[in-house]
């Protein structure tokens, strides 16, 4: 008989993540998949799966679950307390929970993201080859309530070694990210990457997986009206009409007519996913 997971508390926003879609922007399809890729890489070797496993991501804790067989988990990212049973587990290490037991993930003291990866993985049915959840397009199964219950992989065997570096944690005040020129740099004046690199900026609340608003200094822009709707990869900094940036994060759309002044570096956008409203954010241009 399969093992199943049975959700017993959702918190703010759960989802199933695995690595993404790759493959598919040409029609219109984002690659999605977890916010903060190092950090389900790093649950899934420490939990003994490939890299490419789905797990759930849990925005700002509250998620709890129990298993119709005994488990291994494992929890990284924003760290937050892990229970199993009545018992305080450890995060970054496997954990052994019996069939029965509930396991639970409190609020995160900095960050926003934590990923629980479980030996075997999550065996949900693949859409365009992924698990994941695309909260924009709407691919890839429903965001997690409770009652969902979810099937299990069998685990791997041999068991993958967990050889991967730690995943630091997220900073509580200030966030450097580095950037690099974007590919509509010549819409904006001479001075607008200057100031973006100049002053910092801070993320608010209209913030989610597709993107974070920034609020902060306006960036001047030398040409106005729209143009075509492009292509776009995670950690685009977008301009809309206020001048304030958006961040592109993994469920991001195409651009909707608005110039792209700067590109977060891929191995920074996994951190730029764990800044929750509030935080500061520091752009810094990128070594070549």
């Amino acid at each position: 008989m399969a093992v199943v997971l049975e959700v017993l508390d959702s918190g703010p926003l759960s989802t199933i993540q695995d690595l993404g879609r790759p493959g598919y922007a040409d029609v219109g399809v984002t690659r999605s998949g977890a916010a903060d890729r190092a950090s389900l890489r790093l649950a899934n070797r420490l939990a003994g799966n490939d890299d490419c496993a789905a797990g759930v991501e849990v925005t700002f804790g509250g998620f709890a679950a129990r298993a119709t067989a005994d488990i291994t988990i494992a929890v990284t990212g924003a760290p937050c307390p892990v229970t199993v049973g009545r018992l305080d587990a450890p995060a970054n290490a496997p954990v052994r929970v019996p069939a029965g037991t509930e396991f639970r993930l409190g609020r995160p003291a900095t960050g926003l993201r934590s990923y629980v990866a479980i030996r075997g993985g999550i065996a949900t049915e693949p859409v365009l080859g992924s698990r994941s959840t695309d909260l924009l397009s709407g691919l890839g199964p429903e965001p997690l309530r409770r009652g969902t219950t979810v099937p299990l992989g069998p685990a791997p065997v041999p068991l993958r070694a967990a050889g991967f570096p730690p995943v630091a944690a997220p900073p509580a005040d200030e966030l450097p990210l580095r950037v690099l020129p974007g590919p509509r740099e010549d819409w904006f004046t001479d001075s607008a990457l200057a100031r973006l690199l100049a002053h910092p900026y801070a993320v608010t609340s209209e913030s989610n997986r597709i993107g974070i608003r920034l609020d902060g200094p306006v960036l001047p822009r030398a040409r106005h009206g729209e143009l075509v709707s492009e292509g776009m990869v995670a950690g685009a900094l977008q301009v809309p009409p206020s001048g304030k940036p958006t961040l592109f994060l993994a469920d991001h759309p195409v651009t909707g007519g608005y110039p792209v002044i700067a590109v977060v570096v891929a191995d920074d956008v996994d951190k730029a996913a764990q800044a929750r409203p509030g935080l500061r954010v520091r752009f810094d241009l990128a070594a070549v």
